[in-house]
């Protein structure tokens, strides 16, 4: 009997804990997720309205030099320089590495100027940024331990990823997919949907829409097809690897030749505006205009995905701000859209598996891609995106965007490597 009460009583404290757990996280992610909403809000408004202003006044690219010597002097004031960016946010989740606070302000303004001055950059990196920061400080406020910190940093990038983009569950997962490779963070799972959605709760009520592209022309389910959407996956595989090899060689040649980082981005700056007095506006910023006219018309030129290549190398790689996703969605689906006609695909469907193969091959996240394809395109060609999806993950080997990020198990055996991503 004695022994009975002593199981129960232990299955109670055990019961007990799951549900302070449970309250815990969701009270902490529902402040997170409210938090980021408001600031992702305000963060795509902030684009928006920039992008809207250099459209009308395509002159401004010229003064890209200058903006980047704003940014410059922002990092170097507050002491930022050459550590915090993303790969701090990935790394502090495995350590106990400390997010400055003063990393929000400064990426979110220097994000703003480098996309009204043209440099072609996303967003996503100010995200996870943002989101590190501010999961960072509310951990730290409501006194996490240092085996709670790592899920309160998820939780804020989920929360950030989902109010840029509008697409809560790809935050959710990416958020827990892409610190380690192999290894999912399952704890964090019930925070970051909650600060997920509740960011998306958020941003609609700012009137933001989520970003969704219906396909009206998916081809047959045949063996041909699936053939076909494999090639675009291989060469998605390709690109990624070309584009993060230049991203990192451009990165440490820049700072080998321009110690000063005042005239490395000054002299990155320059580039670009020549660039775009050579090449027109169509490469600088997100370049969402043309990402979509890929998707919904299968309109791209043959050499997009090169250029804007060649426009975002420069622009990260010589110290602007913003991120390489969106340039990574632009890349993919231009790729695919000028692949696709010569394999017998409509344009438009293959710049959508291209951007999604894309995105996989340079992240590293298989099921965070898989999400990402439903919530922009639907259900109704996923066993494409999922064949597209296994080939560019598996063939792009250990390089990706973020050299924060660990490959934890081998992409080609069943074998543990903990492997620092290229």
């Amino acid at each position: 009997m004695e022994k009975f009460k002593e199981v129960a009583l232990h299955d109670a404290v055990r019961v007990k804990q799951y549900i302070l757990s449970f309250f815990k996280w969701t009270l902490i992610a529902l402040i997170t997720g409210g938090v980021g909403g408001a600031l992702g809000a305000g963060f795509r408004w902030a684009i928006s309205y920039v992008t809207e202003i250099r459209t009308l006044h395509p002159w401004l690219c010229f003064l890209l030099p200058g903006g980047g010597l704003i940014i410059a002097f922002l990092y170097r004031v507050t002491k930022l320089s050459g550590h915090a960016d993303t790969n701090l946010i990935i790394s502090s989740v495995r350590t106990d590495e400390k997010v400055p606070i003063l990393l929000a302000p400064v990426i979110f303004i220097s994000t703003v100027i480098t996309h009204l001055f043209g440099g072609s950059a996303g967003r996503e990196g100010a995200a996870l940024q943002l989101g590190g920061c501010i999961g960072s400080f509310i951990g730290r406020a409501v006194r996490l331990n240092e085996k709670d910190m790592p899920i309160a940093l998820m939780c804020g990038m989920s929360g950030l990823f989902s109010a840029l983009f509008g697409t809560p569950l790809t935050a959710t997962v990416f958020a827990m997919e892409v610190i380690s490779v192999g290894v999912i963070y399952y704890s964090a799972f019930l925070p970051c949907i909650v600060a997920a959605l509740t960011a998306y709760g958020i941003t609609t009520l700012f009137g933001l829409e989520a970003t969704a592209f219906p396909l009206e022309s998916i081809p047959a389910l045949t063996i041909p097809h699936l053939l076909t959407v494999a090639v675009i996956g291989l060469a998605a595989a390709v690109i990624s690897i070309v584009f993060c090899v230049l991203l990192e060689k451009t990165h440490a040649l820049a700072a080998g030749f321009f110690r000063n980082e005042y005239l490395r981005v000054a002299v990155g700056g320059s580039v670009i505006a020549l660039l775009t007095l050579l090449l027109g506006t169509r490469y600088n910023g997100t370049g969402g205009a043309v990402i979509a006219a890929a998707i919904t018309e299968g309109a791209a030129l043959p050499y997009d995905f090169i250029l804007k290549m060649l426009f975002t190398v420069i622009t990260i790689g010589f110290g602007y701000k913003g991120g390489e996703i969106i340039p990574t969605f632009f890349i993919g689906a231009t790729l695919g859209a000028t692949l696709a006609p010569l394999l017998g695909l409509p344009a438009s469907f293959g710049a959508a598996v291209g951007l999604v193969a894309l995105f996989c091959a340079v992240v590293n996240c298989p099921i965070a891609s898989i999400l990402l394809s439903i919530e922009l395109f639907g259900s109704q060609g996923l066993i494409f995106f999922a064949v597209a999806l296994c080939v560019s993950y598996m063939l792009s080997g250990y390089y990706s965007l973020y050299s924060g990020q660990k490959i934890m198990y081998s992409k080609r055996r069943a074998r543990y490597i903990n492997k620092q991503a290229k």
